[in-house]
């Protein structure tokens, strides 16, 4: 089937709805939900029941790169900054010193095995080299699985940070490889201004979000989420037009949007959160059209082994490696191994060298595409397994929740106060942006003048004010009244 004008938004609703429907048997059959998406792409494709050509890796890059700009948001404004802060190192090492060193072990390793050379073997050892720590929550979610200590923040912050690194590594060896005159130790200057800019302009654009949504008093609530998405694009096309690394740029801005005080936050990280799934099916679907199964034959052996090696010895040595300098101990380790699960992301980078115009560039992608099915497929559905087995699951009734779970949640609010704000009061004139309370503390209605008001974050609080104020627990009360009274 061709793609035309007058189809195309028929078989996009179709795909759509099918990868969602197909993947309500993914939490059940442990299967992750990115099997169930490319397995839709790649039945509907060219190979498939569907005979949808689809042959445009521009096209499926330009989609993938949206798609994770959004995806590293989403993850960004999830992540809570006292969670990670206990593990902020060892997550930076990871995402770096973990992602070269796993590149350099599986390239070498399919440089002996295969046909390719050294520098096109460290290229497709790049593209695999970061996680999808989305993969990872999932299975936990649908197994009520929690870990124990500090592994969850962990492998968030390193699922988050590890794809800039990727990306890098990705760009600058196609770099090498295409144009024999480029120096490889030209790419470490390169490096550390991508990282740079990208980390600056992303904490910057992340201030001014917050300033910006606190500031700028819409007419209309949701045209808060449509200004945040057109901030995340800015903030991707600044920082790439600066020289920077625009996924670092784009999770630093979140991190910073999501840590701070802003109006409407809790309804726009439930925004996102969809915006992210909806890239997630769309990314994943575009994906496996670009898939042939025909081609992926004569390279299953290959492919089969570098999948395993990356699985058993590539990801496990950069794991003990990048933390050998911390306090880790060897079944954490192992863990943390076993969860190097590969997602979608390797795949829109494997697109990088066919647009350059690679030779190879056929067979890295199809192997590339291999490996994430077979780690998807393997690693996920024995995760819960390998946590059990390694001693560091914790039971349903036992998981701690984070502070996201009380941002998030509706119902964790259990004790309700109510407090007369006099004139001499600190948070007179005040927004309750502004004050110095609990995230997990809500104003939910102020008496004024015998007139109830349903305040926001923009309300300002006036002398003579009546506060219902819900609590988390009652031990916060204290802290209600010093910042109020």
């Amino acid at each position: 089937m061709t793609l035309t004008t007058e189809n195309i938004l028929l078989i996009s609703s179709l795909l759509l709805f099918a990868g969602v429907i197909a993947s309500k048997t993914s939490g059940k059959t442990g299967i992750p939900a990115l099997l169930v998406f490319l397995g839709v792409g790649m039945l509907a494709g060219s190979d498939g029941l569907g005979g949808i050509m689809f042959d445009d890796p521009n096209l499926t890059q330009f989609l993938g790169i949206i798609s994770l700009t959004f995806i590293l948001f989403s993850g960004g404004l999830d992540t809570k900054w006292p969670s990670i802060k206990p593990v902020l190192w060892q997550g930076i090492s990871l995402s770096t010193v973990g992602v070269l060193l796993t590149s350099i072990t599986l390239g070498a390793f399919v440089y002996w095995v295969s046909d390719l050379d050294f520098m096109e073997s460290w290229l497709l050892g790049a593209i695999v080299s970061s996680t999808d720590a989305a993969a990872v929550f999932s299975i936990l979610r649908a197994k009520s699985i929690g870990l124990k200590g500090n592994l969850r923040p962990l492998l968030e912050l390193e699922s988050g940070s590890n794809d800039p690194m990727a990306y890098f590594l990705t760009i600058a060896l196609t770099s090498i490889i295409v144009a024999p005159d480029y120096n490889i130790w030209e790419i470490i200057p390169f490096f550390f201004v991508q990282m740079a800019v990208g980390a600056l302009v992303g904490w910057l654009m992340g201030r001014m979000c917050v300033l910006l949504m606190n500031k700028i008093n819409l007419d209309f609530e949701g045209l808060y989420p449509v200004l945040m998405l057109a901030l995340v694009m800015l903030t991707y096309t600044l920082t790439d037009l600066f020289s920077g690394n625009g996924f670092l740029a784009v999770y630093i801005c979140a991190l910073t949007v999501g840590n701070g005080k802003m109006v409407h936050k809790k309804s726009m990280m439930k925004f996102f959160d969809g915006v992210a799934w909806l890239m997630q099916v769309v990314m994943f679907i575009t994906l496996g059209l670009l898939v042939f199964p025909t081609q992926m034959l004569p390279i299953i052996g290959i492919s089969l082994t570098a999948a395993l090696f990356l699985i058993l010895v590539a990801r496990p040595l950069g794991v003990f490696l990048a933390l050998a300098p911390f306090k880790f101990s060897l079944r954490e380790k192992t863990f943390l191994s076993w969860v190097g699960l590969r997602g979608a992301v390797p795949i829109v980078f494997a697109t990088i060298p066919m647009i350059a115009g690679l030779p190879s560039s056929g067979v890295i992608f199809h192997i590339v595409f291999f490996i994430v099915l077979t780690s998807v497929a393997l690693q996920a559905t024995t995760l819960p397994l390998a946590a059990k087995l390694l001693d560091l699951a914790l039971p349903a009734s036992l998981k701690r929740k984070s502070l996201l779970d009380l941002e998030l949640s509706d119902e964790f609010k259990n004790a309700l106060i109510e407090l007369d704000i006099p004139t001499e009061s600190p948070a007179t004139g005040k927004k309750i942006l502004e004050l110095d309370l609990p995230s997990t503390c809500l104003i939910v209605l102020i008496n004024r003048n015998s007139q109830f008001i349903t305040p926001n974050g923009q309300t300002e609080i006036e002398a003579g004010d009546t506060l219902m104020i819900m609590l988390e627990n009652t031990d916060q009360e204290t802290i209600i009244k010093n910042a109020l009274l």
